[in-house]
Formats: C-alpha cells, structure tokens, sequence
C-alpha cells in the first residue's frame, strides 16, 4: 500500500463506476499470481482496474459492486492465516480490509461462489471484463447458471452482459491530482535513472552493465519495478524496435538507445533516450539525430487542448519526412512521401500510445470513428524515432543509426507540461553531461 493511500479516493471512484452502471452487479477481479518456475512466482503485480477501485494489493481478491438505490462495494479476500503470513508476509484478512479500505462489506475468497450466486439474483444486468480471462467468463457464466436455475422462486438471473472495461476505460484516461502526482514521481526517478545511464557508458561496456545502472536507480529511489522489461540497445541493436537482449558489447562510435524507466506506487513513466557511446555524435549521428529531435519539438506543440490525438502524430510525420527527403533516403515531395508511406521503411511506429497505470495505458484513441479531442487530465508518450539499417541504396555513414526520443506529457487548460524534461536530449546538453 503507497504512503499516500487515501480510502476516499477509491471509494470516489467506486461510486462513479457505479453511478455510471445505473443498475446491475460488477465483477473485478484482481490478477492472479504467477509461477515462474517450479515452486518459484514472479514478483505478484495486481491488476490495474482492481487496484485503481480498491487500492488492494494482495492476490486472490475480487470487488463485487451492486448498483441501484441500495449500492454496495463488497470485498472478497484471503483469510487471516498466522502460518503463511510467516513465511509469506501479512494478510488484512476480511474484517481489517473492510475497516482499512472503506468496504460496505468483506467476505472470505472462499466463500466467493456462494455469495455470487445469491448477490446475483435479480440483478438485471452483470458487468466484468468480458474476454480478458476465459477462466473467470466460464466461472461467472457458470455462477449465472446457477441463479436460473432458481428462476421457480422467483429470482431471476442477469439478462445482459457488459464488459465493465468501457466505463473504467474512459475513467482512467483522464489522470486526478493524485495520480499526477505520482506520475510526476516516476518520471523524476526515471529521469534521474538517464543521467545515471549516460554519464557511466563507456565504450567497451556491456549493454547489460548500464541496465544494472537504470535498475539501481530506480529501487533507491523508491520505485518498486521497471514498467517494462528495459531496453538498453547499441549500434545495429538500435533498429529492433523491441530489443531487450542486453548483452552486446557497445562500441566505440556507436550510439546508444535506452528506452527505460519505472512504475512507482502503480503508474509508470516510460522514457527514451538516444546518445554516443564515446560521448560525441559523430555528424551524421548529429544530423539524424535533429531531425528527430525536430520532430518531437513538433510533436510536443501541437499536445494541448483543442487538438486531436493524431496531430503530434502528424506534426512529427512531416518533420521525419521531409528530414528522410533530405537525406536522399526517400524521393519525391513532401505529400508524396506522406502519400505512399515509403517513410514507413525509416519510421514505422506511432508517435506516442497513452500513459498511466499501464505503460500502453487505456483509453479509446477514437470517438465515432474520429480521432479523440485532447483534454486536460491526458497523459501519454511522444516519441518519435528513426532507424536507418544497412542498404545498398543508403550512405554508408548512416548506417545503423538508430534514434528514439520519448517524453511522458499531461495535457493542462493552458497546453501540456513535459514530465521527463530532466533527461537531457539536446546535443550539447548530452555531449555536456558525458563529458562532465
């Protein structure tokens, strides 16, 4: 549980989900645990949506929410347990979560089948996310079953279903105080975690010797994990997208992309930065490595209120373009280019995915099929790139130069505020830090 924990925070949000119901049960369960192998688990990491209702960290739990005039937030949980919590840790147990976490009730996991099919009846509607887990569609199916089978006594069974993601979706788009706080939080260790980074590379180092730099920087700060598997790529190993080998040795003349960073109290920054290995771009380096930066100065402009999701997109596309035409690596104008997609070969990622507990956070990027409006409250990633590999049509200088820049941005009434701007990204700000 974070520091900053405040039941009334969740139990806020409880309410909307089920103002937003109207009528009918939801189901949430949290993420169950997972074996690494034999009797060895990952270190366990609750389920967003759960997590983001409850403010409940432990595994086996579910929420229960009832809506209609007489609404209910139900908590199912692990029993109390002295034994395992010796060799495991504490457990709240029913009666302490409900207290702790502002439950109208609290009941044993246990008992969750049996007090599912009486908490169902007569509801009209049933609300869980739908095709996120075959097991549990096919246990609450069952447990529906079950409560038609009694339709003799005059207890019905939910007629509709709902995925209870489309309300929670569109919840967690739009980031409270709180959340941004903590936002701001992991961008900082994250950010702080790049610097680190650059001023120990050297050439002959490991990639996995600057990983272990990120990792460090991340847990003494604070942060309980990476956000993602980190990728710490050099030279040739800049132009795999989602390299997370780690273990080349980096090159003298080389650059390096690192696309890291943490998750603190259960949101993530997500964070990319492209450098010289030896600590000076070479002119060619430098060159590309403008045009991206262009484009993310582009991209960034045009992230405020009023404008859509895809006009960063746009706006760091032209700047690509016309770099990739100036470099003779794509023929023809500016709208030709654009037209065609030969860009594609060069840059074939989008310039930026939503941001928040999940690293690709949720959120519906379209609305009746038109790109969504930006609006206070939004984060998410901007992050153009480049990656230029060996060819016979492409100058020798330029090969395997691969280049990312990525920024974490909210959205604010005046335009948007860049979270990571303390990982430097200029070419002298860069070349400055590393040869300090």
């Amino acid at each position: 549980m974070s520091a900053m924990f405040n039941p009334a925070t969740y139990a806020a949000r409880r309410i909307r989900l089920v103002d937003q119901m109207g009528r009918g049960i939801a189901v949430i369960p949290t993420a169950p645990e997972a074996v690494r192998n034999a009797d060895s688990h990952y270190p366990y990491r609750y389920d967003s949506h759960f997590h983001y209702l409850t403010g409940f960290d432990e595994p086996e739990a579910v929420l229960v929410l009832i809506a209609g005039s007489t609404p209910q937030a139900i908590l199912f949980c692990r029993e109390k347990n002295l034994e395992r919590e010796i060799w495991d840790g504490y457990r709240h147990g029913p009666e302490a979560a409900k207290a702790e976490f502002g439950f109208d009730a609290a009941y044993p996991f246990a008992q969750l089948d049996e007090k599912l099919i009486e908490l169902m009846g007569n509801q009209s509607a049933l609300f869980h996310p739908v095709g996120h887990d075959a097991a549990w569609d096919a246990r609450l199916l069952g447990l529906r079953g079950r409560v038609q089978e009694k339709a003799r006594s005059g207890i019905s069974a939910p007629n509709e279903i709902h995925d209870v993601r489309v309300l929670l979706d569109e919840m967690r788009l739009f980031k409270d105080r709180n959340e941004l706080a903590t936002m701001h939080r992991a961008a900082t260790i994250s950010a702080a975690a790049h610097v680190r980074a650059m001023r120990a590379t050297r050439p002959g180092m490991m990639e996995y010797e600057i990983e272990a730099e990120l990792l460090h920087e991340f847990r003494r700060n604070g942060a309980q994990s990476p956000a993602y598997t980190s990728i710490v790529a050099g030279g040739t190993n800049a132009c795999v997208l989602h390299y997370v080998g780690n273990d080349m040795q980096l090159k003298d003349g080389d650059l390096l992309l690192i696309d890291a960073a943490c998750e603190m109290d259960g949101y993530a920054a997500d964070i990319t930065r492209t450098f010289p290995v030896n600590g000076k771009f070479s002119a060619a380096q430098k060159d590309v490595y403008e045009m991206v930066l262009a484009a993310q100065a582009a991209a960034i402009a045009a992230s405020r209120p009023g404008k859509h999701w895809n006009d960063p997109h746009d706006a760091a596309l032209r700047v690509i373009a016309q770099g990739l035409i100036d470099f003779k690596l794509c023929s023809g104008t500016l709208d030709a280019v654009l037209e065609s997609e030969s860009y594609k070969r060069f840059y074939m990622h989008r310039t930026g995915h939503w941001l928040g507990m999940d690293v690709h956070d949720v959120g519906a990027y379209k609305v009746d099929s038109n790109w969504r409006a930006l609006q206070p409250g939004m984060a998410f990633t901007v992050e153009p790139g480049c990656y230029i590999r060996p060819a016979d049509d492409v100058p020798q200088e330029l090969w395997n130069i691969g280049i990312r820049i990525e920024d974490n941005v909210i959205i604010t009434e005046q335009g948007c505020e860049v979270l990571t701007k303390a990982a430097p990204k200029t070419v002298a700000a860069i070349e400055e830090l590393m040869a300090g």
